[in-house]
């Protein structure tokens, strides 16, 4: 509890006004619609009428529910009655006028803003939280943190609203830098600053983290327990209870943490007391709240050693996301690696918290890039862990968990060559890769049509089923052939392999298409020789970024395939992958002549040309169980590139089903050309 001295002598509920806001429905995408926001806001306005005992006339109430505000439970009372029948959408227009039209023009004492839904932050840090007409030209928004300077000046008159409390359920991660996504930039301004103003911050979750929402509820986590504490309170005991409010709100949460059943659950951040003091950089009363070690000195110079001249091995990001869960540590919400070299992002990983035992961030890192990273190079891994053994041991730090072994997986590989002397047919060969890799069959030196290919794959797979293979010490067989991979010469990669059918069931008296079965890409490594700096490079970035990013895909129509469409691709890391809208034939063979000149690893084309109705993008794109609304671009980030062999596979069976061409997924190519997984083998020929 603060001291009465601190509140006015006149605070009440009459002296007390609030805005109150929560959306559901965005108008940018389905996809940013949630479920509980307006449900937590309506709840927040029943505390405040109802143990508040606040005129319902001092409440803004804006909501903008998914189902419609008459899907919401109304409490019957006069007080809610009356909100119910003034309450707005919560559109940035009604929010401005609410917060700093209406609302400044009152004779108030203590000011509350309750906000839920989506919350990013801006290029300053600012807190954006965006209404429910954000739209992707426009998104519009209430910009907090200026809102927040806004109402500590002269503008609203000294007298007034010396407290001043915001309560925000939502998460604070960066906003995207994707220029389709246009925040603008929002200042309020201000006058001069009003000394005695004191504001109450408290937030859901801390800058770069997510906050939590039991969709099944309706209901947001922070909110729940927030309105738990404040309970039958009045406003007067539930403004000077705050701080202990909050106390309580980050203790529940740091014990789920403590126990290992929270570690996805927001860190709760509490601004500042009443008293402008940061009451949570102290240790809380009663119990010792754990903190992670740094690295010494010692640490960094082995790591300058160990890191220097090497590139961001494959498992970076794996490594990076591996480390947080090793430590029993929130993963940031942001995507990808946090710098552009190894040391950036062990320095990323030391200046974040850690672990609740005090395991620093960047040693699960490094034991986990010694065991797949340094598995190609024995005394560089051993190094590694060395580092790990002795870094531990100075520090004192627990042991570690092993590493989760690498994905296991089978595939299997088919090349075909272009005689050299013109004759009919292909010089072929077909092996397989899993640890390790096995030719299992090559043409006898003399050039093979396709059909004999098709039967000599089919027999192939069929004896891989069978075999029992594995590795019998460590108890592991081997994977059936998940993937089948076409290295083909540039003339055969709109050819219908995935089409080819393969024998099914007993006595093989039906058939099915090999892309149902499996995954079927296309391969054209022999044309990669004059950009393989640029091939390595962008498949380099794309797997540090775990696969997902918005500058990772560019979808290309007629228009944009010129003459100088491929040194344009080549020209950095991004795009990795090229979503083909072009035409058949010409255009086509534009778009891929620049992809193989930028060094492109991944294309996605339909075999005849066009684009189904939502794009490539918004085809390839994970399923969220909704449909997107008319207009609403797909996200280029949602798209997990590293993934298009499984997700092509899945359209196909999608089509299958459908027993029709279900938006193209029977028709796609998906060119894969992972430069870690080509061999360098002699010619065929």
């Amino acid at each position: 509890m603060i001291p009465d001295a601190l509140l006015p002598p006149g605070l009440g509920p009459r002296r007390t006004f609030a805005l109150v806001a929560g959306v559901e429905r965005y108008d940018i995408s389905h996809r940013w619609n949630l479920h509980g926001p307006a449900r937590d806001a309506l709840r927040f306005a029943r505390w405040l009428t109802g143990p508040g005992e606040v005129p319902p006339g001092n409440v803004r109430l804006l909501l903008s529910p998914l189902d419609g505000p008459d899907a919401l439970e109304w409490t019957d009372s006069p007080a809610m009655a009356a909100l119910r029948a003034d309450h707005r959408p919560a559109t940035e227009e009604n929010v401005k006028s609410a917060l700093l039209d209406e609302l400044p023009q009152c004779d108030g004492d203590l000011l509350w803003i309750f906000w839920a839904g989506h919350g990013y932050l801006g290029q300053r840090q600012e807190l954006i939280l965006p209404c429910t007409d954000a739209r992707p030209s426009q998104i519009r928004h209430l910009n907090l943190d200026s809102a927040l300077r806004w109402w500590r000046t002269d503008l609203v008159k000294q007298r007034r609203f010396p407290l001043q409390a915001a309560l925000v359920d939502c998460c604070r991660v960066d906003a995207p830098r994707d220029s389709r996504w246009n925040f603008g930039t929002t200042d309020y301004g201000g006058g001069s600053s009003v000394p005695g103003r004191r504001q109450f911050r408290l937030y859901a979750s801390r800058e770069g983290e997510a906050a939590q929402n039991d969709a099944e509820r309706g209901a947001g986590r922070f909110t729940e327990a927030l309105l738990g504490e404040l309970g039958q309170r009045s406003v007067r005991e539930g403004v000077t209870g705050l701080p202990a409010a909050a106390r309580s709100i980050h203790r529940t949460f740091q014990e789920l943490r403590e126990r290992g059943e929270g570690w996805q659950l927001p860190q709760f951040l509490v601004d500042r007391d009443w008293d402008a003091c940061s009451f949570l950089d102290e240790e809380l009363p009663g119990r010792r709240t754990a903190r992670a070690v740094r690295l010494d000195q010692p640490a960094w110079d082995g790591l300058g050693e160990l890191f220097e001249g090497r590139d961001l091995p494959r498992c970076a990001h794996d490594a990076y996301t591996w480390a947080f869960k090793a430590a029993g540590c929130t993963t940031p919400v942001r995507g990808g690696l946090p710098g552009e070299s190894l040391l950036e992002v062990v320095q990323d990983l030391d200046e974040r918290q850690g672990g609740p035992d005090g395991m620093p961030l960047a040693v699960p890192f490094v034991r986990f890039v010694a065991d797949r990273a340094g598995a190609g190079d024995a005394a560089w891994a051993a190094r590694l862990r060395d580092w790990v053994r002795a870094t531990r041991e100075r520090l004192g730090l627990p042991a570690l968990p092993p590493p989760p072994a690498p994905p296991r997986s089978t595939a299997l590989h088919v090349r075909l060559e272009a005689p050299p002397g013109g004759e009919d047919g292909f010089l072929a060969r077909m092996w397989l890769r899993r640890e390790v890799t096995e030719q299992i069959w090559e043409a006898d030196g003399s050039p093979v049509g396709l059909d004999a290919v098709r039967e000599e794959l089919v027999h192939r797979l069929a004896a891989v089923a069978r075999a029992p293979g594995g590795d019998p010490e460590a108890g592991r067989p081997y994977d059936t052939v998940e993937r089948i991979e076409f290295h083909v010469p540039y003339e055969l990669l709109d050819t219908a392999f995935d089409e080819w059918p393969v024998p099914r069931g007993p006595g093989g008296r039906t058939t099915r298409s090999l892309g149902l079965l499996y995954q079927v890409v296309v391969r054209c490594p022999q044309e990669r020789e004059d950009a393989r700096a640029e091939w390595r490079r962008k498949w380099r970035w794309l797997a540090a970024r775990g696969g997902r990013h918005p500058d990772a895909v560019r979808t290309v129509e007629d228009g944009d395939v010129t003459d100088v469409l491929g040194m344009e691709l080549g020209a950095g890391p991004a795009p990795a992958c090229v979503l083909a809208h072009t035409s058949a034939g010409a255009r086509t063979e534009g778009a891929l002549d620049a992809v193989l000149e930028g060094g492109v690893p991944v294309m996605v084309w339909r075999r005849g040309g066009g684009a189904p109705a939502a794009g490539l993008l918004g085809l390839l794109a994970p399923p969220d169980g909704a449909e997107r609304g008319p207009g609403a671009p797909a996200d280029p980030g949602a798209l997990d590139v590293l993934a298009l062999p499984a997700r092509v596979r899945e359209l196909r069976r999608a089509a299958g089903r459908a027993g029709q061409q279900a938006e193209g997924g029977d028709r796609l190519v998906l060119l894969w050309d992972d430069p870690d997984e080509t061999l360098t083998l002699r010619s065929l020929s």
